[in-house]
């Protein structure tokens, strides 16, 4: 709890400092290379990768610089993938701006899950209080919007495989750039079928 009071005490020292924003128009073309696996407007088709679509611009530019440091860093800064971390090292900062921008403005499609758990709805509404599991819409919202200034992501409409994949990779800290070790601490405390039922839930948020 107190690793979440700090962090959403960020929104109010950030909701003051002036941010850039990217271009959209010029993303659009630079973000022609990762399409293979985002898809053409940000909706991956493979759900392993994420979808983009309707992210905000400041994770995902956060994203992009934590694969490059890791990328330098041989993976003990930031955040390692051997494949992001390639196509990341190339771009400039305004390169990030304008890709982050574009898909931001795109429109996430909305996905249709099936037979979800109803463990799901009660660890993202309601948490765990007896393992110290947090609330997922603490952070998340309700929808599953997130709070751009705050640095929570989107999870609306996101493929619950990747959900799952992260989850467990926050679990086993092969992840760890978030804000404050916050889904670290919260993944740590979650089981498979805890990850099962959560990834599914969320996928379907609308």
């Amino acid at each position: 709890m107190k690793k979440l009071a700090l962090a959403l005490s960020v929104l109010a020292a950030m909701s003051s400092t002036a941010m850039a924003e990217g271009n959209a128009e010029a993303g659009k073309t630079k973000a022609l290379v990762c399409s293979a696996c985002h898809g053409m407007d940000g909706n991956s088709m493979i759900d392993m990768y994420p979808k983009l679509a309707g992210q905000h611009a400041h994770y995902l530019e956060k994203q992009l610089h934590d694969f490059q440091s890791a990328a330098k860093s041989g993976g003990k800064e930031g955040r390692m993938d051997p494949i992001m971390g390639g196509m990341a090292m190339p771009l400039s900062q305004q390169d990030i701006e304008d890709v982050a921008a574009f898909y931001a403005s795109q429109a996430v499609q909305a996905i249709e899950v099936q037979d979800v758990p109803a463990l799901g709805k009660q660890l993202y509404t309601g948490g765990d209080m007896s393992r110290g599991v947090t609330a997922c819409m603490a952070c998340h919202g309700p929808d599953g919007k997130g709070a751009d200034l705050a640095g929570f992501p989107s999870l609306t409409g996101q493929h619950a495989n990747y959900i799952k994949i992260q989850l467990t990779k926050f679990r086993t800290k092969a992840r760890a750039n978030d804000l404050n070790g916050m889904m670290q601490d919260i993944a740590g405390k979650l089981t498979d079928a805890d990850i099962e039922a959560l990834s599914k839930y969320i996928a379907g948020l609308k």
